[in-house]
């Protein structure tokens, strides 16, 4: 089982690609080293494989996190989970039930205004899941470039206190605090662990 993440920049057209593409590569390498397994295309339109499936939220979040640091931008992903049925030379070639879910996935959200939804083989799961996208997205879709970038500090540096957090980013630890809590940062993690142990049981 792997899975898929297909996203694209929304409002990209009203910002020069160099704004944003480094960051989204940056992002996109931090989550996999290894180029094969992600591609930018069609200008702001990106795919990714996160082979281990039970990071996938995280990695959505982490993108999100990334692109939001910059005013203005913001990211539409849609996470397929499944199997892969054929490696290409690039992930965009590659195939399997994960690519697929993915690939129809975000043409629906595109139609229907959703920045982040899931598609797997449960669809009673996908709806579980997809309810608590959508509460999440009430306080992630608003999140101010300074949100962001705690959020994405964080996760690149889970074991780090706020201390040092705030150590890195020049603030103070108050400051930290505040941001993560606005961020709704507890909440983010508290349902990834319960995306992990739901993902966790689910058969192909």
């Amino acid at each position: 089982m792997t899975s898929v993440i297909t996203g694209d920049i929304i409002k990209s057209r009203d910002t020069q690609p160099d704004i944003w593409l480094e960051t989204l590569k940056q992002a996109l390498s931090k989550l996999e080293p290894d180029s094969h397994y992600w591609d930018i295309y069609r200008g702001d339109s990106f795919q990714i494989e996160v082979r281990d499936y039970l990071q996938s939220f995280i990695s959505a979040v982490y993108i999100k996190a990334c692109i939001k640091t910059i005013k203005g931008l913001d990211v539409r992903m849609a996470i397929g989970i499944g199997n892969k049925t054929f490696e290409g030379n690039n992930v965009t070639e590659s195939n399997g039930t994960a690519f697929q879910n993915s690939g129809t996935l975000i043409e629906f959200l595109k139609r229907e205004k959703l920045n982040l939804k899931i598609k797997t083989n449960n669809h009673n799961l996908d709806n579980e899941l997809n309810l608590y996208f959508k509460l999440a997205l009430i306080g992630m879709d608003n999140w101010t470039s300074n949100s962001a970038e705690i959020v994405k500090v964080h996760l690149n540096h889970p074991s780090k206190i706020q201390q040092e957090i705030a150590e890195i980013i020049g603030i103070s630890q108050d400051a930290v605090s505040k941001r993560m809590k606005r961020a709704n940062l507890d909440e983010i993690l508290e349902l990834n662990q319960m995306y992990k142990s739901k993902l966790a049981k689910l058969t192909l």
